[in-house]
């Protein structure tokens, strides 16, 4: 190897050695999150999952009133993701009335039946307008966020309250459930390994329609056993079960997608890892339980 030298051949020219920066290590699998295709950090996703099903299982075979209970506790919760949420675009919910009012619909549905549900939710309508119009001025568009908010979370999931109150009412919200999660689950499955067609690329653009059929294998297999086996009805009412969810279900999540992409959002929240927020697990639930609990009534006779 020649010498490099000075200009003029003076002799040879001294050269600084830089030391070769040594490459960084590539990181270990194990030692970062484990990220599926659909964005999830997977283990998290099936910790908190499993967690959450063994919760809820408990509370609703323990005693019903801790099933209401821990629901209130999980509908506050989304209540004060979303008035976050809105805060964002500058939209106030009055928290305090909304709140109240949801352990009331909550408690209302379980104790007294559909048309107290009703009741609390007017009630609760008119103490948000009240209460926002004695705490300043403009208060229309907070008013509206507080309503439709009343609206979306607790008024819905009351309807799962006043399937809980039936002497079976424990196999019927697990039917409901099984069958929400079961979509959830192969709508994942199918969209993560085979998903390749948009579903509505412009709201949400990682849900195909291999998702969708995954949703729909899942919730009408769950629906059978859950209506067969939990309520002694016909195999078809489960299939018809899981149908319907599968399109509510559906509906619900990409109509928060279409929420959460106007409010400039990714999740709700981030007290569920894996999943984001609570309102990101209530999505697809709230909009699913008034379709079951009719379906139910309609067509699996109280015992």
């Amino acid at each position: 190897m020649s010498v490099p030298t000075s200009p003029g051949g003076a002799g040879p020219r001294r050269v600084a050695v830089v030391p070769d920066t040594p490459e960084p290590a590539p990181t270990s699998a194990t030692t970062r999150p484990r990220a599926s295709r659909a964005g999830r950090n997977l283990p998290a996703a099936v910790a908190v999952g499993t967690g959450l099903g063994a919760l809820v299982a408990l509370a609703l075979f323990v005693r019903k009133e801790a099933f209401v209970v821990l629901t209130a506790a999980a509908i506050v919760l989304a209540l004060w993701e979303l008035a976050n949420a809105f805060r964002a675009r500058r939209i106030r919910i009055p928290v305090v009335p909304v709140v109240v009012g949801a352990v009331g619909m909550l408690a209302s549905a379980f104790l007294a039946g559909a048309e107290a549900l009703f009741v609390s939710f007017a009630l609760t309508a008119f103490a948000v307008l009240l209460w926002r119009v004695l705490d300043g001025p403009n208060p229309v568009r907070d008013v509206t966020a507080g309503v439709f908010t009343a609206a979306y979370v607790p008024f819905l999931a009351g309807f799962a309250m006043l399937m809980l109150a039936a002497p079976d009412g424990a196999y019927r919200v697990l039917a409901f459930l099984m069958v929400a999660i079961g979509s959830d689950v192969g709508g994942y499955a199918f969209g993560s390994v085979w998903g390749k067609h948009p579903l509505a690329p412009n709201v949400s653009p990682k849900k195909s329609w291999e998702g969708l059929l995954g949703s729909a294998v899942f919730a009408v297999v769950l629906g059978v056993l859950g209506v067969v086996l939990g309520l002694g009805g016909p195999w078809w009412v489960g299939a018809l079960l899981g149908l319907v969810v599968v399109v509510t279900a559906t509906v619900g999540d990409l109509s928060e997608s279409l929420l959460k992409r106007d409010l400039g959002i990714k999740d709700m929240g981030s007290l569920l890892p894996g999943h984001g927020g609570i309102m990101d697990r209530l999505d697809s639930l709230l909009p699913a339980a008034p379709v079951a609990y009719v379906l139910l009534t309609l067509l699996v006779p109280l015992p």
